[in-house]
């Protein structure tokens, strides 16, 4: 389990990583993951080729892989979104809510028992995203844009907890981001004529991130995550992502200096997010522990 934790966790830093370099790269959002998407594509098959690691799915699963990474692309845009309409901080911190979402939406979808203390905690992070709303209004916009971001990404963790069971982290990583770059390609045309842009080619600098972006925060990220989802709940997961903000916040607050244009009640809200990261990760380690005894 410690092992499990340690790979989350990893992945989880290297996620609070992107907003930083989605700050950096100047396309727009859409734009933005478009290019994250082909890169990653592009290295995934031809790494996968040459380790004889490609595998094939039914017509059904490679459907719903496809699906799955439609909402992902989703997210991502919506994410990057969150950030170009406040900041990084608030963007990263919004992803607080999924506990409480994955909460109400994994029993619903996979008749889960709803787990009361699972609610409580969540609703903790909640109470952290409504102080940084309700005292900073003119991040209105950004936390809306993070919430849908991050109830897209609960719903595509759950729907990968089904798959990742009978199928492999890399398969699946290959053929989901595949689904969302069809999904992004199709819909392009109509996304930049609602929000036309002067800039469609990224320029070498661009080049530069988006590579990091894509086989660090990417490639390597998502293989640990879905790695990890063999063994721990959606729930887990997504309260575990709540860290995200905790390394990104860190990294803005170095790189753009972002502390000097939050407000103390951003830190209250803060706080009590990472209060019910602790809290959780407590909870799971005391379970498995209890689990163990009872085994001997």
């Amino acid at each position: 389990m410690k092992q499990t934790l340690l790979k989350l966790h990893a992945a989880v830093f290297l996620w609070g990583f992107t907003g930083v370099l989605g700050r950096l790269i100047s396309l727009n959002e859409g734009l933005l993951v478009w290019y994250r998407l082909v890169i990653t594509i592009v290295t995934l098959y031809i790494i996968m080729r040459m380790r004889n690691e490609l595998q094939s799915v039914s017509p059904k699963q490679r459907w719903q892989l496809f699906g799955i990474g439609g909402l992902i692309a989703l997210h991502w845009c919506f994410f990057y979104g969150s950030i170009k309409y406040s900041n990084v901080s608030i963007a990263l911190t919004c992803l607080s809510s999924a506990g409480l979402f994955t909460a109400l939406l994994e029993p619903m979808m996979t008749r889960k028992k709803v787990v009361p203390v699972e609610i409580f905690l969540g609703l903790v992070g909640i109470a952290g995203i409504y102080l940084i709303f309700h005292f900073d209004p003119q991040y209105k916009t950004g936390i809306i844009l993070g919430i849908i971001c991050t109830v897209l990404s609960c719903v595509f963790s759950i729907f990968n907890k089904n798959q990742v069971s009978y199928t492999a982290p890399k398969t699946m990583m290959l053929y989901e981001l595949s689904g969302g770059w069809l999904f992004l390609t199709l819909v392009m045309p109509l996304y930049l004529y609602v929000l036309p842009t002067e800039r469609l080619v990224p320029d070498k600098v661009d080049v530069l991130w988006l590579l990091l972006l894509s086989w660090v925060c990417t490639i390597l990220a998502m293989d640990l995550s879905l790695q990890a989802l063999q063994k721990v709940s959606a729930f887990t997961q997504n309260l575990t992502l709540n860290l995200e903000p905790v390394y990104g916040i860190i990294l803005a607050f170095i790189v753009y200096k972002e502390n000097k244009y939050l407000s103390d009640w951003f830190y209250v809200g803060f706080t009590l997010i990472l209060l019910a990261v602790v809290l959780q990760m407590m909870r799971v380690i005391s379970s498995r522990k209890k689990r163990i005894v009872i085994e001997t």
